[in-house]
């Protein structure tokens, strides 16, 4: 089975069912139309439809079909490599610290949207780790909780011995949490997230991939193959699953696949000996060993195959030596699950934001934080269609940047991944 079918994937089938979604027939006329049912597009959606627009949004396949239905899990409200000084030095003092607040809300906001919408996701906002996996890597930690901290987010640090009591593993050396992290079933929140869109009045509309956007009248006409969309505005909410509908958008990411693994469900004395305050954990490798557990009590990790080809067998070896040296207590680990998702990954690992035409807008980039920030930015691009000015936005709006030769670049990138454990090895 290839790791892209649903069938693979642990979500699909522990999930809560999703709304009733058909494909777009006729013709329609909407302030805004959103291109995209993952976190962004669906947020974006939820927001306009509660400030009033009338919005119509279109999905290639079902809502949390993309990566926000085949990710980890993890509610993480931090930059995948920065901390909040970098964001300042890239954008300037007024917008950097708008956007780092933007960033420190971005977990709070999720869990605020599943407890209004009695959104059925298994929401656990107990914290999330980073733990150093060499002494070494605690400098950079201390960096980012001590510029978080300054900021009042609730963060703090801990030492080797709090360390293994709180990830119930030996391998780590301290580390920090943010107490406003967590994690959920991914597909689940994408899901009540297109429910609680319907319900605030959005037309939320799955197996109609748009095929064209040309200007008709005045307005943008989205073409689908049962219909067409008339909208006075687009948020384009495609992130790593961006086509071609624009020019050059494509060649702004890398699309990296992210590959997750979960073993079969631990017994109760093993799996309360791991994370047993059911905190979410992504340590300090570049080679990322992430792990949460489920509410069934299986351990949900990372995987990260430079080749695709026999790369199920390899995931599983790998990942059973992996937890063997993360979590020993757990003697003889099988694997259930494995499955693969595409994340957007920018070259300064921050989100970009564009004004692409008139009245078109897109943001992507996330980098490995897709579920606070998606639903961040996708509620931001709401609030600039609803008449926000640009310049009081979190992110600027930039010209597009495209990677120089591209095409090469992306199949280059999956090979870092040998690059990424050798630094991993190193101080």
């Amino acid at each position: 089975m290839h790791l892209a079918d649903p069938r693979s994937n642990l979500w699909t089938h522990t999930a809560a069912p999703g709304p009733d979604c058909p494909a777009l027939q006729g013709d329609h006329v909407a302030d805004v139309a959103v291109i995209g049912g993952g976190y962004t597009g669906l947020s974006a959606a939820l927001h306009l439809a509660m400030g009033g627009a009338r919005v119509i949004l279109l999905e290639t396949g079902q809502p949390g079909f993309g990566a926000s239905g085949r990710n980890n899990g993890q509610v993480i409200p931090v930059y995948s490599r920065h901390g909040p000084d970098d964001a300042v030095a890239a954008f300037g003092d007024e917008r950097g610290e708008r956007l780092n607040q933007m960033v420190a809300g971005s977990a709070d906001l999720v869990f605020d949207l599943i407890r209004k919408h009695d959104i059925d996701c298994d929401a656990a906002q107990e914290g999330w780790l980073q733990p150093a996996h060499r002494p070494s890597r605690m400098r950079g930690i201390q960096a980012k909780h001590d510029q978080w901290a300054a900021r009042g987010a609730p963060v703090e640090m801990y030492d080797a011995a709090r360390a293994a009591e709180l990830t119930g593993s030996p391998i780590y050396h301290g580390g920090w949490m943010h107490r406003a992290g967590g994690h959920i079933q991914p597909l689940g929140y994408a899901r009540g997230l297109a429910r609680a869109a319907q319900a605030a009045g959005a037309m939320v509309r799955g197996d109609s991939p748009v095929l064209s956007i040309d200007r008709d009248g005045g307005k943008w006409r989205l073409k689908v193959a049962g219909g067409n969309v008339r909208a006075e505005k687009v948020i384009l909410a495609t992130n790593g699953y961006t086509g071609n509908l624009f020019p050059n958008l494509r060649q702004t990411i890398i699309p990296l696949r992210s590959t997750h693994v979960a073993t079969t469900a631990l017994s109760d004395n093993v799996a309360k000996s791991v994370l047993p305050g059911n905190h979410g954990l992504s340590d300090t490798r570049q080679a990322l060993w992430a792990f949460r557990k489920d509410r069934f009590g299986r351990i949900v990790t990372t995987s990260a195959p430079v080749f695709t080809t026999g790369a199920r067998a390899r995931m599983a070896a790998s990942t059973l030596r992996r937890l063997n040296i993360a979590f020993p207590q757990i003697e003889r680990p099988e694997i259930e699950y494995v499955w693969e998702g595409i994340i957007a990954m920018t070259y300064e690992r921050l989100p970009r934001y564009h004004e692409l035409a008139g009245g078109i807008m897109t943001a992507l980039g996330y980098s490995g934080r897709g579920i606070a920030l998606g639903t961040a930015v996708g509620r931001m691009m709401a609030e600039r269609a609803l008449g926000k000015p640009v310049n009081e936005l979190p992110l600027p709006a930039l010209p597009l940047k495209p990677w120089p030769m591209h095409d090469l670049v992306v199949p280059f990138s999956r090979t870092m991944a040998w690059y990424f454990k050798w630094r991993d090895s190193r101080d």
